[in-house]
């Protein structure tokens, strides 16, 4: 049973956000497993790969796209630190750049955007043929059409859709479209919903995201068509890569640590301190988010609260990349406030792990979740997480008590008294030092691993090949 994993981005070779780090991770933990499992992904201009570690696949192959013929050569390497084969489609003319056209990753609806991820479909869909893949498991809008252009030829390739953001659909125009993929639609085509509505199998990445999402709230106006599917859609909870993020091995980190020295964490702590705030005071609670800027991750929230935040005793780092308003407001209030607030605006991984590991609340405040990668490292690193119980943070942050069980901060309602109301109650319980630690250790001791997750999509797989 030979499975090809297709998606926009694949850590660490190509990253803007999560769905990466699930790209890149997944497929090992089922290589573990025993799975013939390879990856998929566009070869953009701004992947930097020797050429040496290329080997050639396909060259200069033929599809129809876009009224006529293009090319496209197929290179093969390998997931860094794995066995798993790392399959990239070249063509010059529709990878230029980097991994999005939109700056947020949302989809714009441009006809660029359009011409990128539905030209990598047909390749996909060709490949696929080729080199006679099983399972195509598909993530997210980027190659949710898919399904659809296997069953428009008529192969019997099986195809799994995973859902990692319902909010971002992949809609075009059906003109747009039909010129490039030679399809008879009558109004606008919404990839997602193409692929809720053609794919074999659906799930989304955590359990509470599959219920949500079959509601008007979360359904993001594909509620109908997904509860027309809901015999065929589950909830699998995202796993951490635990090699990749693990603050006893995490070259990134000041100083290593694990649950058996904890207390080094501390030193990561007044690192962050030293540099970016100039006060060392481990009596100061040092709050970090890494994130997206955008409102599906709670931004206009933060933003509201800030004045209030900036009144607490704390130290506040921010980074993040996304909509140009929240960018322009966080770079403003870091000339502001130099000695409590810093913010970096881009993406830099070493800084996010140093985030990780030295400060002592992380804040989630999502409007939704499907499921969330950065409270499950943040608990890994010893860091509290507050978060708003929603999708997977639901399943994974369990609200702690007074005398210090389970592993986080919870608020219900979406709103800025709860948000304010809940980082306060967090303030006061990181006072209380033996309490505080016994919190850090219950996150520290979660199992968000791989390998659990990855038997359930084993056996969906062969669900599918039956």
């Amino acid at each position: 049973m030979k499975i090809l994993f297709v998606a926009s981005e694949c850590a660490p070779i190509a990253k803007v956000g999560g769905l990466a780090d699930v790209i890149g991770a997944l497929p090992k933990a089922l290589k573990k497993l025993g799975a013939d499992v390879s990856v998929l992904i566009p070869f953009y201009e701004s992947i930097t790969l020797k050429r040496e570690d290329l080997k050639l696949v396909l060259e200069e192959r033929k599809i129809q796209f876009n009224g006529g013929l293009e090319d496209f050569n197929l290179w093969q390497t390998f997931i860094p630190k794995s066995k798993v084969p790392l399959l990239l489609v070249e063509n010059k003319k529709y990878f230029q750049g980097n991994v999005y056209v939109e700056a947020d990753a949302s989809a714009g609806g441009s006809e660029e955007e359009a011409k990128r991820f539905l030209f990598f479909s047909a390749t996909t869909a060709e490949i696929a043929k080729i080199l006679k893949f099983d399972i195509l498991h598909c993530h997210d809008w980027h190659t949710a059409i898919i399904p659809f252009l296997l069953k428009k030829e008529g192969t019997k390739i099986k195809t799994l859709l995973t859902i990692h953001n319902l909010q971002y659909q992949g809609i075009y125009s059906f003109s747009v479209f039909n010129r490039l993929l030679n399809t008879e639609f009558r109004e606008d085509v919404n990839c997602l919903k193409e692929g809720i509505l053609n794919a074999d199998f659906i799930n989304t990445v955590s359990p509470n995201y599959a219920k949500e999402i079959l509601t008007p709230e979360y359904g993001y106006g594909l509620e109908k068509f997904l509860g027309q599917r809901k015999n065929n859609l589950a909830g699998i909870l995202n796993g951490l890569d635990t090699e990749e993020f693990n603050p006893k091995t995490d070259k990134n980190l000041e100083t290593n640590y694990s649950l058996e020295d904890i207390e080094k964490k501390e030193k990561n702590k007044i690192y962050l301190q030293k540099k970016y705030f100039k006060e060392a005071d481990l009596n100061i609670p040092v709050l970090g988010i890494v994130s997206r800027l955008a409102d599906q991750k709670g931004i206009d929230l933060i933003k509201e609260i800030f004045p209030d935040l900036m009144k607490e005793n704390i130290q506040f780092i921010l980074l993040g990349t996304g909509i140009k308003e929240y960018e322009i407001f966080f770079e403003k209030k870091k000339k502001e406030f130099p000695q409590k607030f810093w913010a970096k605006i881009g993406f830099d991984d070493n800084l996010a792990r140093k985030i990780y590991a030295g400060a002592d609340i992380f804040l989630m405040p999502s409007l939704f979740e499907p499921c969330g990668l950065g409270q499950l490292i943040s608990m890994r690193y010893g860091t509290v997480p507050v978060v708003r119980r929603t999708g997977g943070l639901k399943d994974t942050v369990l609200p702690a008590t007074l005398n210090g069980n389970r592993t986080g901060f919870v608020f219900e309602k979406y709103s800025v008294k709860e948000l304010i109301k809940t980082i306060r109650k967090s303030l006061t319980f990181y006072k209380n030092k033996k309490i505080w630690r016994k919190i850090q250790i219950n996150g520290m001791k979660q199992d968000f691993s791989w390998e659990k997750s990855a038997k359930k999509y084993l056996s969906i797989y062969k669900k599918l090949k039956k």
